[in-house]
């Protein structure tokens, strides 16, 4: 799942370890001597939280979509030219839906030879598409989408706490320490807290607003693709509103945080099978336009747009 970034999420999981590592060597002991034991034991379930939903994050499919089989591409492809009024002029790539009286535009994908589905986009790092497609982050080393959203947001949000909590601690550390006592010489003693310092210091301001960033995404239900984009108007009764969002931050929220966990629709442990000389994938289990033999290809399309305005 680390795509090309691996390099990227072994320096976010080296700054964390070592942060932390030097927390609880250097600050622990004095701080759990001198005011309390519930520092240590705070920044340690903090910090089991933050690794936990980094590994999530960083080595869940995030919801990628199998490509077609050749079969399965060359029925669209012939469907598609089907639907050409000239012999110069190409038919169009694209699919019209309706999705909460919005209607909703679909694109093909040259790459996947499919139609996306709603809110899919093609990740030019990963070489996917992948279902809500919300942002390649190199940081975890794996793109966010809709299968591994809520733990990202998750290991934001906790990393952030985890890292405003280690910069208290270290100052009130310092602080202690440097009552009747020069504080550049505390400095030269505990040359790691120093160190604690000037990492948190300069990651919690930019941690703290990618969580208030995407929470603000959580609460309209956008993804940061469509909110950069500027897919949807915000304006009520607009043309181009969101068609996905519930009209209250709280529906969306649980919608966003709290729905049900997808199957993933690639097989991992699988083993790709020769198909008459041509190495293809396993079939997947979206709706596809080359497996139904006893319907046309236009039926097909019409059943995979109705299946996009549930």
């Amino acid at each position: 799942m680390l795509a090309r970034h691996s390099s990227v999420f072994l320096l976010t999981v080296g700054l964390i370890v070592v942060t932390s590592g030097l927390f609880f060597a250097f600050d622990c002991p004095f701080l759990a001597h001198n005011l309390t034991m519930a520092i240590p034991i705070i920044a340690g379930i903090l910090f089991f939280f933050v690794i936990s939903c980094l590994l999530q994050t960083s080595f869940r499919d995030p919801g990628i979509l199998p490509r077609a089989t050749p079969s399965e591409a060359a029925d669209l492809e012939k469907w598609i030219d089907n639907l050409g009024t000239s012999t110069y002029r190409p038919p169009a790539r694209t699919m019209e839906v309706v999705i909460n009286k919005y209607m909703v535009k679909l694109k093909y994908c040259y790459t996947c030879k499919m139609f996306r589905p709603p809110r899919t986009s093609h990740c030019s790092v990963c070489d996917n598409c992948v279902e809500r497609f919300d942002h390649h982050c190199p940081w975890v080393g794996n793109c966010v989408g809709k299968r591994n959203y809520r733990f990202f947001y998750a290991f934001i949000l906790s990393l952030s706490f985890l890292t405003a909590f280690i910069f208290a601690c270290v100052i009130t550390h310092l602080a202690l320490r440097s009552q009747g006592n020069d504080f550049l010489t505390v400095l030269k003693t505990t040359p790691a807290s120093l160190l604690e310092l000037v990492i948190c210091f300069f990651s919690v301001w930019s941690i703290f607003g990618l969580s208030g960033f995407h929470t603000y995404l959580i609460a309209s239900n956008l993804t940061t693709n469509e909110d950069l984009k500027g897919a949807w108007s915000n304006k009520r009764g607009s043309e181009f509103a969101n068609p996905y969002s519930y009209k209250s931050v709280l529906t969306n929220c649980c919608a966003v945080l709290c729905g049900p966990f997808y199957p993933s629709l690639i097989d991992r442990r699988g083993f790709i099978q020769a198909d008459a000389g041509t190495p293809s994938t396993p079939k997947s289990e979206i709706p596809s336009f080359g497996t139904k033999s006893d319907a046309s290809m236009e039926d097909a399309c019409q059943d995979f747009a109705i299946s996009c305005t549930a």
